[in-house]
């Protein structure tokens, strides 16, 4: 077994008590004070998240959009400077190989933000379709980034870096200068809050994590909570409901691909043999991935996500269904541990998340 790789906060964590668990190659912090606990306090006040174990390529010089928009699934004809935007890398056939995002830096210069357990694929797979005379970089063990998240993030960072936030609107983000050096802050985040994702240098962010610290309103979390979180609002985990056998169509994000390039894997989002739902499971006990799902006594699909729903007091889950089943509204999960009944439900399962609230200068 290969050596778990450190972000520049693992020190920080361990002092602090908290419980580390390999992720993604990465010995992370898996929570401090408890899951349920850091839950809470990102829904009401604000949490910081150490996601340093995230990649970042730099790619610039003339014709970078057009060699970026043959690889991504991401509209960059619609994409302005000082905006970002989700989407995919995919294999021939139209599968995930990664969900990111990409920031226009420029009108030819982009960050890209990928997965951490993707890094090395990722660069490899990109660098080699592009065209000679681009500069492509792995800056991801030079970039650390934390997650300022929750209804109180404006408030902190307006007290925490001077500058303007009112006015940073919902995938928007600007560099500053702070305290001697180069800071990115992007109004985006993972958990269906409003909230701050900050890239600087490595050997700044301790620095900057135990002053977000002093705001009495911020906690630290980790990644249980952000498990949770994302799960109520939503959103998919790479590797668990997002993976190389299915599309970004059958994941439920065939609306947000309005790329008219010819990107690879485009012909392959025509095939839809699977969708994936949301599940509400009453009580406490939660479904597993892995999970088989049944309509009946016929199997239809697999679970992919799924846990307690802090804020809702039910469980939820998210499962890849056979599409010509999806229309079903009850289901049976059955696992090693447990046999639940579940019902359809729509996604984000939490709806009064303030990812998108709007902000008054």
């Amino acid at each position: 077994m290969s050596e778990l790789l450190t972000t520049p906060l693992h020190a920080w964590h361990k002092e602090h008590g908290a419980r580390m668990v390999p992720f993604a190659g990465w010995d992370m912090p898996v929570q401090y004070a408890g899951i349920l606990e850091e839950h809470k306090h990102t829904r009401t006040q604000a949490s910081i998240f150490d996601i340093s174990h995230m990649g970042e390529f730099l790619l610039s010089g003339d014709g970078a959009t057009a060699a970026l928009a043959g690889i991504v699934t991401h509209n960059l004809a619609t994409l302005g400077v000082g905006k970002c935007r989700y989407g995919f890398l995919l294999n021939e056939r139209g599968g995930v190989l990664d969900d990111l995002i990409v920031y226009r830096l420029e009108t030819d210069r982009y960050m890209l933000v990928v997965n951490g357990a993707c890094i090395d694929s990722d660069f490899a797979w990109i660098r080699s379709r592009l065209p000679g005379g681009l500069t492509f970089e792995n800056r991801s063990f030079e970039l650390a980034k934390i997650d300022l998240q929750g209804p109180a993030a404006f408030d902190v960072l307006s007290r925490t870096i001077p500058g303007d936030w009112a006015t940073l609107g919902y995938f928007g983000f600007r560099e500053v200068e702070f305290d001697g050096f180069h800071l990115i802050v992007s109004r985006t985040g993972y958990t269906g809050e409003l909230g701050y994702e900050l890239y600087l240098p490595w050997d700044k962010a301790e620095t900057m994590w135990c002053r977000l610290l002093t705001d009495s309103a911020v906690r630290p979390a980790g990644l249980g909570a952000r498990d949770t979180l994302r799960l109520e609002a939503g959103l998919p985990l790479y590797g668990q409901d997002l993976d190389t056998d299915h599309t970004p169509v059958e994941a439920g994000y065939g609306a947000m691909i309005t790329s008219e390039a010819e990107f690879i894997g485009k012909s392959g989002l025509a095939t839809v043999r699977q969708r994936l739902i949301g599940l509400r499971i009453d009580g406490r006990r939660s479904a597993r991935h892995h999970d088989d799902v049944f309509v009946d006594q016929t199997k239809v699909g697999v679970v992919t996500s799924g846990s307690i729903a802090p804020s809702l007091g039910y469980c939820v889950a998210m499962a890849y269904v056979r599409a010509d089943m999806v229309e079903s509204v009850s289901f049976t999960i059955r696992g090693p541990r447990n046999t639940l009944e579940a019902v359809k439900a729509d996604m984000p399962f939490f709806t009064a998340g303030t990812a998108r609230k709007k902000l008054k200068p």
